[in-house]
């Protein structure tokens, strides 16, 4: 059975810094990503499979230097996420909805958390205290008892600004 737990971490000046900037190279790779399998079906009617898409990545970090401060895992998550909703999106067809809702851009600040799919490949928990890949350690309130181990964390920008893990 899975579980999910939700903790408030808090980021020094600098760790903040470092994620938003996290977050918005996310969002660049998502809006790439979806580029990409568009302009792959308008100019040669094919669907992008997400393995040709997360073979992009490399590509993108020759031409952008800046994407290698982001896990690789994490960047991995972004292609899939893009995956997952043209999956949703050719069901909503398939299945004959009225909105089908084509997957869309994301605009400036619109790209609200990051995953690592793996715990203990570039975060992992170490008493209070969150470590994050290229971020360093980052305080956590654990307020109640983590049952289990880990399987993904996800970093989540809240409205007001404030940071969460789940």
């Amino acid at each position: 059975m899975r579980k999910a737990f939700k903790y408030r971490i808090y980021l020094s000046k600098g760790q903040r810094r470092i994620l938003e900037h996290q977050l918005e190279l996310s969002r660049w790779v998502y809006n790439e990503t979806l580029a990409y399998r568009k302009q792959a079906y308008e100019n040669e009617q094919r669907t992008a499979s997400w393995y040709e898409t997360k073979r992009q990545l490399p590509v993108w970090k020759l031409t952008r230097p800046d994407l290698k401060l982001v896990h690789s895992q994490v960047l991995q998550n972004v292609t899939e996420r893009v995956d997952l909703a043209f999956k949703a999106f050719f069901r909503r067809v398939k299945e004959g909805a009225e909105e089908v809702g084509f997957p869309r851009f994301k605009g400036f600040g619109r790209y609200d958390s990051i995953t690592y799919p793996q715990y203990g490949n570039g975060v992992r928990l170490e008493g209070e205290r969150l470590i994050v890949s290229k971020v360093g350690a980052v305080q956590v309130v654990l307020h109640r008892l983590l049952e289990g181990t880990p399987k993904t964390v996800t970093l989540t920008r809240s409205r007001t600004g404030k940071c969460n893990r789940a």
